[in-house]
Formats: structure tokens, sequence, C-alpha cells
């Protein structure tokens, strides 16, 4: 549309009528390519955009209405963003700045990072361990404080290594041909099984059309009999290398304040058989149903086990209120008399994970599930904390949690969509760790990816572009990250060179100097 408006042809009479109505069209399209979504169709319906397409589109509108004296907000807006385009992103920050406005930006971007004029870093940890300010500076300041976690990845003092050896890429390969979905150019893929696959590309290039409706929903529908229609493509092979496929994607672990990580995970199952196995829930003839809060019986009736009251509200969001007979205990005083080792079960829902970890370490059963909680960054989180509080990174990162924790047939495929969004580099550096955990059971790993970390730790790449939108579509790359740095058509490539060649370099020098 900007290319069409940019050259249209009118008479000396149209230009003046169409003069300011032809600014207004093309500064408008401007911004929405600078912004990094110019691969959009204009009649793409909203409700089929990301967080972040969403969040960009506003950002257009923003620059174009030339507001002054605003403070604009933007949490997380490089979601879903190429490496490619982030610079783009970041000049329009810039320019919504110059203009005279404060632009306050949550992030975990490096380059975002660097570019910005000041940066509050908070912490040290995370839930009950963070909430501090831990660095308030610039950017080279940042990189001398040695108490920001933030600041030592960004240094690298830490990071998150290239691996030294990759998993051999066999005979065994699942083949998507003549994938024509969307944008995709007729395209054959071959994915190997049994490593750790990175599908990689900038936005719109046709990644999630490849792997989430081609791929995915023909599997589904070939083990689960999904009604779900495959993405058009001529045939797959390399069925019978899965038993079951498994998208572990952002979407919350439910939709009620009931949901929790404890439920969710199994682990409060094995908590209830515990109480129910105490001397005087036995003298009681209490079973594990009595310390559910779904079921009646051991629950609060007043507030049938959710520990608040929701107040309807006209026109505005509901409100929940604790519980005033149960005071947001969820159980009646009867159940909150049995205790093991002084705490009822009230108090053990309330204990983070790291605690209860500690609390019920003689029992293998329960610590087993909540190391591996643990293990992924979420040790921070209550047992009993509700899914509707939780971020999308978390309930991902629980669901891979619930994943780990089944006995593996070594024939599943698992298929990741952005797993990073909303993760600092720490909990990145845990979450390849648990990736590669699932591949080292015999598994198959697809992650759709932009973060360079995520990227340089796969086994193999399938690279598609080498735009987004028409200009996408094609497989552009496919091999090591070291085979695809070389290839000089890809966009990925020229980024990954950079992460994995010259900080190696740096490390040397690093050496060197010391």
């Amino acid at each position: 549309a900007k290319k069409f408006f940019e050259n249209i042809a009118l008479s000396e009479k149209e230009k003046i009528i169409a003069k300011q109505i032809m600014k207004e069209i093309n500064s408008r399209l401007r911004f929405l390519v600078d912004v990094g979504i110019g691969y959009l169709t204009l009649e793409r319906r909203s409700a089929t955009l990301s967080g972040g397409e969403s969040q960009r589109i506003q950002l257009a509108t923003q620059i174009g209405s030339a507001l002054m004296g605003v403070m604009y907000i933007l949490d997380e807006p490089s979601i879903g963003l190429h490496q490619r385009d982030n610079q783009k992103l970041i000049e329009t920050l810039k320019r919504l700045r110059d203009l005279g406005n404060t632009v306050l930006v949550v992030e975990h971007d490096e380059e975002t990072m660097e570019n910005a004029d000041y940066i509050v870093d908070l912490g040290p940890g995370a839930g009950a361990d963070g909430g501090k300010v831990v660095f308030a500076g610039t950017y080279p300041q940042i990189l001398k404080d040695t108490k920001s976690l933030t600041g030592r990845y960004l240094s690298g003092d830490l990071k998150i290594p290239v691996p030294k050896k990759r998993r051999e890429i066999g005979s065994r390969f699942i083949e998507i041909k003549k994938a024509e979905e969307n944008n995709l150019k007729k395209i054959d893929v071959q994915i190997p099984v049994g490593v750790l696959v990175c599908v990689t590309g900038v936005s719109g290039s046709g990644k999630s059309t490849l792997i989430d409706q081609t791929l995915n929903r023909a599997l589904a529908r070939r083990y689960y009999g999904s009604k779900e229609k495959p993405g058009r493509h001529e045939r797959i092979e390399g069925f019978e290398y899965f038993d079951k496929i498994i998208d572990i994607d952002q979407s919350p672990i439910g939709r009620t304040p009931r949901s929790n990580p404890a439920t969710y995970t199994g682990v409060f199952s094995e908590i209830r058989e515990l109480f129910a196995m105490l001397k005087e829930s036995k003298a009681r003839g209490y079973r594990p149903g009595r310390f559910s809060f779904n079921v009646s019986g051991g629950r609060c009736e007043a507030c049938r086990g959710d520990g608040s009251i929701r107040i309807e509200m006209h026109f505005l969001p509901d409100v929940y209120v604790p519980c005033e007979v149960c005071k947001g205990k969820r159980y009646n005083r009867e159940t909150l008399d049995i205790r093991y080792k002084e705490k009822n079960i009230s108090d053990v829902l309330k204990m983070t994970v790291d605690e209860a970890l500690s609390f019920f370490e003689n029992i293998p059963k329960i610590t087993n599930k909540l190391r591996l909680l643990s293990d992924v960054g979420l040790g921070y989180l209550e047992l009993g904390q509700s899914a509707i509080t939780l971020s999308g990174g978390e309930a991902q990162r629980i669901k891979i949690t619930r994943e780990l924790s089944k006995i593996n047939t070594g024939k599943t495929l698992y298929i990741l969509d952005e797993p990073t969004t909303g993760l600092h580099f720490a909990d990145i550096h845990r979450l390849i760790d648990v990736l590669n955990s699932l591949v080292n059971k015999g598994s198959t790993v697809i992650v759709i990816e932009h973060n360079l970390d995520v990227i340089k730790s796969a086994d193999h790449i399938i690279d598609l572009g080498p735009a987004g939108g028409d200009d996408g579509g094609r497989l552009v790359a496919a091999g090591s990250p070291e085979e695809v740095a070389n290839i000089p058509g890809s966009y990925t490539g020229q980024y990954l060179k950079k992460v994995i060649y010259d900080r190696k370099k740096k490390g040397k020098r690093k050496k060197a100097k010391a």
C-alpha cells in the first residue's frame, strides 16, 4: 500500500485536491512500516494480531498524532519482533521522545536497554525476593554494577554460552511437502527428529503458518482426530516417529481463581494424600477429598472454597474481596485443625515453591514435582496462587514442568511459540536447560523464536523469509547455527554471526587481557 500511494499518478489538478489526504495516508503507512509491521494486510482483523503487533499499531497512531508532553508506557513492544526490525522500533520510540514526550518501556531486550537514556532495574530476584530497586542510572553505569543481574548479563560477566558440541542430525526427519498456506510458496521442509529445532525468520515470514497451522494441525488430526483443518500442503512424511504432539503455548492454565500451580501440576493431590494419612485425619475419618477446596465437606461453604467473594460490577470488571467467614483461608475450622509440622492445608497453599521444597524435603513424591517448578525459575510462586494472576511466560513454564513430570516415551513432539516472551536473561538460561532436558529424554522440540540466545543454542535452524508478507514464505536457510550464520541472504544469519563469532572473539580477548 505504501508503494502504491507513493507512486500513484495524479494530474496537477488532482494533486492540489488530494495534497492533504495523500500526506496523511503516506505518513500513516510509513509509520506502520517503520514499526516493523509492513507485512500486515490493511484488511487484517484485529482479533488475529499478536500483542506486540497491536501495540505497535497503537504506537504508529500516537506518532501520527504528534502530541507533546505525554508519558507513553509500553509493556514489551519488542514481542514477536525480529532483530532486523528492532532498530526501526527503537528509532520510533526515540522520535516520540524527541517530540517532547517521556517514553517508559518495560523490556528485556538488550538492544532497547542499550539505546535507553535511563535504566531502572528491579530485583534482585522474583516474587518475594524482588520488589527492590537494584540499580537506577545509564547503560554504561549498569555495565559496571555487579549487584545487578541484568548488568552482569549485559556486560558479559554472565552469559548464555554457545554449545561446545551440537547434537548430530540423524537420518530421521518429518517432512512437510509443498506447504502453501497464506504466504508459503509451496516449500518443502525437513525437520530432524530427536534434536532441538529453531524456526526463525522476520515477523510475517510464515513461521506460525508452517508450524502451528500446517504441521501441528496435521499431526493433531492424525493422532487425536482433531477437526481443525491444517494449512494447505501436499503431504507430510514421518508420522511414525511420534506418538503424541504437545503444543505448549502461553494461554492461561485456568480461567478461574480456583486453578493454581499446585492443582495444575498435580502436586496438590500428593499433598492432600499426605494430610489424609495423618493420625488426626484417620481418627476423624477424613479422606483426601476433605482437603480439596473444589468439593463440599472440608471447604468454606460461604465462598465455596474460593477464599474470596466475587462482586459483580455493572459496566466495570468484577471485583474479588476476601471471604468474611474464612478470611481467605478457603477451608472450614475443622479442616484447618489438621496440621502437618505445625502447618494446616491453607498455610501450605500460601507457601512459595521454594519454601514448600524445604518443608516437604523428606517426601520425594512431592519434592520431585516442586523441584521442576523451581528449576524453570518459578520458585517464587505461591502453590495456591490464582491462575488469573500468572503471566503468559509463567503459565507456559508451568505447562513445561507438567510435561517433564510425565513418563517420557521418547516419541513426543513439543511445539513452543516464542517461549522467551517476558523472560529475563537468567530465565532464558534456565529455559534453554529445560528444553535440552526434554530433548535428552529422546523427544523432539520445535521452537518458533526471535531470541538469539535460544537460536544459537539450537541443534538445527529452519529460517524462513527473506522478508514478511508476500516477500516471505520461502526457505532461506537450514542447518546448524554456524551454517546459517554464513548464509548472506538470511537476516537471522547476519545477527547470529555477531552473536556466535563476534562474542567468541570478545571472550578470547577478555581471557588474553586477564
